[in-house]
């Protein structure tokens, strides 16, 4: 290969460089962070779920779903990957 192949790819490297910084690598970070907030669940939380139900965790189920009280005497299951948002956490018991 001679000077000008290898000057021709460096444009191309340059994009990928600059679309792993820019949208892979915050993607991958986002992902991480949503896992690890839905593996930290725990009874008593308040979250939010992707549909915008807003409501209270009960109780975790088989460690892939959670039932949420969303008013008095009404629960639901959800999945735990659709909830996209802790609103308060709740403080470990002594």
């Amino acid at each position: 290969m001679d000077g000008k192949a290898i000057g021709q790819f460096i444009p191309l490297i340059l994009i990928f460089v600059i679309f792993y910084f820019l949208l892979i690598r915050p993607q991958q970070k986002r992902i991480k962070e949503h896992k690890a907030m839905v593996e930290a669940l725990t009874r008593g939380d308040n979250v939010v779920t992707a549909g915008g139900i807003v409501g209270k965790v009960v109780r975790i189920i088989d460690g892939d779903k959670a039932e949420i009280q969303i008013s008095d005497n009404v629960t639901i299951q959800v999945i735990k990957s659709t909830i996209s948002q802790v609103l308060s956490k709740t403080e470990p018991k002594k």
